[in-house]
């Protein structure tokens, strides 16, 4: 049996209680509306205390968490709220005979925050799903003894076994074994992805095809799935700009309805001649009908249904504010290294002397090379592995001198490999002629191989751009949002990078200062901008930004410091969230619109006494359940 299965059989059963408690609101409503139901029928048959039982119990059990919310919440602020507006109504309703008008009252208050219950429940799923994953046990492995100990218990350097059809523990990397790896928990890709030595593996991703031994490189509280986690729980938390205005407003708004209210049981007596009856029952419809429900729903369902909708396809939202202020980007600075570009060189072009046999040269240079930890070096190990069945040679002794190459000796010969000026600088500008100065000028570095003072070789390397770097650029522009480059590098590899990018401008040989400097200035130009980055020299930018984005294979810092990140390194994920922001914005107007509209049609009616009670009911709480409706469609 597999960890996962044994930690599933030892799962403690849930009681029915346990199971039925996140649809207590709703079964609570549905109480409440066959009780109306069977308080209308006593009442239709001359049983008319009856009839006040049953729609007393209806009270009480379809308003029971409504009410107690807004006592809470009222002892908790010190300030009035919607609930207790709604309560107040109700048993006003009461008090002038319309038990059935305030019954059906609570029935619909009661189903509105169902609803609102189901979208909280519905934005929470998905922290439970990714919980959920989360293996409690490990398989460790001490002095080729296996034992089964706690996830929690595993130390940075231990190493672990992971078998077929299990989920990953903790973060890692191979240490031994081929697999395939689902991260759709973490990056949202369908597809698996091949792993092998060296290759780092996700907590919560499910091993698929071979066994494998994982050293372990963080701490179960320190994965980027408890990473993952966290930013959903914080975001959900946290409240965007136009929720908090709506939650001041509604303080204040409450006491202003209450005090007309109160003045309307007295004045329309005095004043228009108006019976006490009639003021009283028009006061309680003008309670029912002004009570901001609509309004104050407008905002929070729309925004976590977002949310929830962006988590559920690779882009976490750190907060509401975050998801609001995407919508008015006016421009968009990127990282080059490792955003734009896949952040790995790659072999580009390799020329080799005509007397010579390349992959004789390309093996022994990769020999070299795999003494070294630079980025260049490991690129041309990678490249020339697949072409060589051979196993890589030891030199006889190899030298590095830093910040030009390699000095080494293989079967008596040495070899330099290096920049232009180590090698020889004149005859390493006439090796390639033409062709070496177009691939510098297209962005390549340019690496060279000389054997015994003589030139043998010319290997290119770039940094390739993303295959779906340009279309996610050209999808941007097409939405009016300038876009920009930041980057360290040179002003030749900077120009051939934004021109293969299609963006917009580029600034070359950037510090971290430097590409806060820009973000500032970008930030005077355009108002509202964001940056998107992936290293810890990108943090402060991304600080600096309205907007930070960051890449999911990013560092922890660039993590930590973003506003939004994107778990797969997927440029076109940013048009999407930005399409998502508007139509979240589009959504919320719709909502303060049609809800305000209802209010003020619902009072001029009232005043003009061509409003009943049963009518402002179900005009004031249907308006409620449709705002909520339409703020449900974010989650598709």
């Amino acid at each position: 049996m597999s960890t996962e299965a044994k930690a599933l059989s030892q799962q403690p059963s849930v009681s029915f209680l346990e199971k039925i408690k996140p649809h207590f609101e709703l079964i609570a409503a549905a109480v409440s509306g066959l009780l109306i139901a069977a308080g209308w029928l006593l009442d239709k048959g001359d049983y008319r205390s009856e009839s006040i039982v049953a729609y007393l119990f209806a009270f009480i059990i379809g308003g029971f968490a409504k009410a107690k919310e807004g006592i809470e919440e009222t002892i908790e602020n010190k300030e009035l709220n919607v609930e207790m507006l709604m309560i107040f109504a109700a048993v006003g309703s009461a008090i002038i005979g319309y038990w059935t008008e305030g019954a059906v009252l609570i029935f619909i208050f009661a189903v509105s925050g169902a609803l609102e219950t189901y979208t909280m429940n519905k934005s929470n799923k998905e922290i439970s799903s990714l919980m959920e994953l989360e293996p409690d046990e490990a398989l460790l492995i001490t002095n080729g003894q296996e034992r089964l100990v706690a996830v929690a218990d595993l130390q940075i350097g231990d190493q672990i076994l992971v078998k077929p059809g299990e989920r990953v523990p903790s973060d890692g990397r191979i240490l031994k074994g081929k697999t395939n790896i689902d991260e759709a928990a973490i990056t949202g890709e369908s597809f698996p992805v091949s792993k092998s030595d060296s290759d780092e593996v996700f907590a919560g991703t499910v091993n698929l095809t071979g066994s494998i031994t994982v050293e372990i490189t963080k701490r179960s509280t320190e994965t980027l799935f408890h990473k993952i986690i966290e930013l959903v729980q914080n975001a959900q938390s946290e409240k965007s700009p136009s929720q908090l205005f709506i939650e001041r407003f509604e303080g204040m708004y409450v006491k202003i309805v209450l005090a007309i209210v109160l003045l309307m049981m007295f004045l329309p007596h005095f004043l228009l001649g108006w019976s006490w009856h009639e003021s009283f029952y028009r006061a309680m419809i003008l309670l029912v009908v002004a009570s901001p429900c609509a309004l104050v729903a407008s905002i929070m369902p729309a925004t976590l249904s977002a949310i929830s909708n962006g988590a559920r396809h690779g882009i976490l939202f750190k907060g509401g504010v975050h998801l609001e202020n995407l919508s008015n980007l006016k421009a968009i600075a990127f990282d080059k290294t490792g955003t734009l570009t896949k952040g790995k060189p790659e072999v580009n072009e390799v020329i080799v002397r005509e007397d010579l046999d390349q992959e004789e040269v390309l093996w022994k240079t990769a020999s070299i090379e795999n003494h070294s930890n630079h980025p260049l070096a490991q690129a041309i190990v990678k490249y020339v592995k697949p072409f060589s069945s051979r196993e890589l040679l030891h030199p006889e002794s190899i030298e590095d001198v830093s910040g030009w190459g390699v000095i080494a000796n293989i079967n008596g010969q040495e070899w330099k490999i290096g920049k232009a000026d180590f090698v020889g600088k004149e005859a390493a500008e006439t090796f390639a002629g033409e062709d070496a100065k177009q691939l510098a000028s297209n962005g390549n570095s340019l690496v060279f191989v000389g054997i015994d003072g003589e030139l043998a070789a010319m290997i290119a390397l770039k940094d390739i751009v993303r295959e779906e770097t340009k279309a996610a650029i050209d999808d941007l522009k097409t939405k009016g949002i300038y876009t920009v480059m930041l980057t360290g590098d040179s002003e030749k590899t900077a120009n051939a990078i934004a021109a293969e990018s299609h963006v917009d401008r580029f600034f070359a040989e950037c510090l971290p200062e430097e590409k806060v400097n820009q973000v500032k200035k970008l930030k005077d130009e355009f108002k509202t901008v964001a940056m998107v980055g992936d290293g810890i020299n990108d943090a402060p930018a991304l600080a600096t930004a309205n907007v930070g984005i960051a890449m999911g294979e990013g560092t922890d810092v660039a993590l930590e410091t973003a506003d939004v990140v994107l778990m797969k390194n997927d440029l076109p994920r940013i048009a999407e969230a930005i399409h998502l922001s508007k139509r979240m914005n589009r959504i919320i107007k719709q909502n303060i619109v049609f809800s305000i509209a209802v209010i003020t049609l619902l009072i001029c009616s009232n005043f003009m006494q061509i409003l009943d009670l049963p009518y402002g009911v179900i005009g004031h709480e249907g308006s409620t359940i449709l705002v909520i409706l339409n703020s449900l469609r974010l989650l598709k």
